[in-house]
């Protein structure tokens, strides 16, 4: 399997692990903070990094029903949000392949 090491962002803003301080996404990676997740707001980023995905299930959420992952921290194994996978409905199709992660679980790691 091998050692696997933590991705270090470098930007003026980074989002990283409540728990451990890992980095998990640069700001400017944000497509929207539109989102609510089990703790209360969340975003919709394009791309994460440190963070392992989970199998995959089918939920039914506010938008409808979708296919995701729990995503959690790499370092510390704390679910931070998760991933779309599939989206059934057509309006939905943007969000596949993208991530939430959850504010309430995130700080500002600089």
């Amino acid at each position: 399997m091998g050692l696997t090491y933590n991705t270090y962002l470098n930007s003026d803003k980074i989002y990283g692990c409540k728990n451990c301080k890992a980095h998990l996404a640069n700001a400017h990676e944000i497509i929207s903070r539109n989102f609510r997740g089990q703790h209360g707001k969340a975003y919709l980023f394009n791309t994460v990094v440190n963070v392992e995905a989970g199998a995959p299930s089918e939920r039914n959420m506010t938008t409808g029903r979708h296919v995701v992952r729990d995503i959690q921290c790499r370092q510390c194994k704390d679910v931070v949000g998760w991933k779309y996978d599939r989206a059934y409905e057509s309006s939905e199709k943007y969000k596949e392949g993208k991530f939430i992660l959850e504010a309430e679980l995130l700080c500002n790691v600089n």
